[in-house]
């Protein structure tokens, strides 16, 4: 998830009819005013700020495909943007994406309430490989935990750890020359969440009816091509235990012939990492650029 608080998405969700519309839409699903909740909520992985970042990224590629003419045909979903992708490709419906993203949102905060309480996921850039490996082999040696939650590029990567490991993560990260950044509460992305991985299938994705994708759709944890329901229920449990590989799904994207990506939904990763930049033409259909006036007819840029 992109940046997805009020401050930063709400005019546009105001605005833009096609973020009214799916709004609308996402309320009646839901049984409440989507938009009064968000506005009220204060956590960015809120079930809110989840269900948010799900209508505006639905609304942007409706904006993108009825005013700028942009109708892909291979889809790929990053993280949390799977659901979007599974309801894009049509593998969900719009309203049982919204179902299933309050229902796994409410399940994570329990579960998290009562296990891997001081595990965190670090977002880091800039690391050599081989010292980042020592120092992670060192944690090892230690019977310290730590997983790999994320591959993004070149040195750039996502790790669960321990809370009270963090900051020597961070020394050891800033000794080797790289940057330290987004510090993520819930962690994601870990072998260690089996069981709640589990438990999402029993206790909800079992009362879902996930059917094929009617696109290409690449996945986002081994850039492998989902082609049928049972592997796109795989790939929407796989972000709970396993990590996403953006190297893998550039390299499936390229390999494909793509040399074009547009990103709708809140982002400020994935459409600017080198590996994204190196490799495609990107336009970013996002809702700061929606509420500026852009991505309409004759103004895009």
């Amino acid at each position: 998830m992109g940046p997805s608080s009020f401050a930063d998405v709400g005019r546009y969700m105001v605005v833009d009819p096609y973020a009214r519309a799916r709004l609308a839409e996402a309320s009646e699903v839901l049984g409440y005013d989507l938009l009064d909740r968000f506005y009220d909520s204060t956590d960015e992985y809120s079930t809110y700020h989840q269900l948010a970042f799900v209508v505006n990224s639905t609304a942007l590629a409706d904006r993108a495909e009825r005013e700028l003419g942009e109708r892909p045909g291979i889809c790929t979903g990053p993280s949390f943007g799977q659901k979007a992708a599974a309801a894009y490709v049509g593998s969900l419906s719009f309203a049982d994406v919204l179902r299933l993203t309050a229902e796994w949102a409410e399940l994570e905060q329990e579960y998290f309430r009562t296990e891997h309480r001081d595990v965190v996921t670090q977002t880091v850039t800039r690391v050599p490989e081989e010292p980042f490996a020592e120092f992670l082999a060192g944690l090892s040696d230690r019977g310290e935990y730590h997983d790999l939650s994320g591959r993004l590029d070149d040195g750039f990567l996502m790790v669960s750890v321990r809370e009270p490991v963090l900051d020597e993560l961070k020394a050891a990260v800033s000794a080797m020359g790289g940057y330290s950044m987004q510090t993520m509460r819930p962690p994601v992305h870990a072998a260690a969440f089996g069981a709640l991985r589990l438990r999402a299938e029993l206790e909800v994705l079992d009362r879902y009816d996930v059917g094929a994708p009617r696109l290409t759709l690449v996945n986002d944890s081994d850039g492998s091509i989902v082609r049928t329901g049972e592997g796109m229920r795989a790939m929407l449990l796989d972000t709970f235990d396993r990590p996403i590989d953006w190297p893998a799904v550039t390299g499936t994207l390229h390999d494909l012939g793509v040399d074009r990506l547009v990103i709708t939904g809140p982002d400020n990763l994935f459409g600017r990492l080198d590996r994204t930049k190196k490799n495609f033409d990107v336009l970013a259909v996002d809702p700061k650029g929606v509420a500026r006036g852009l991505f309409v007819p004759g103004a895009r840029p």
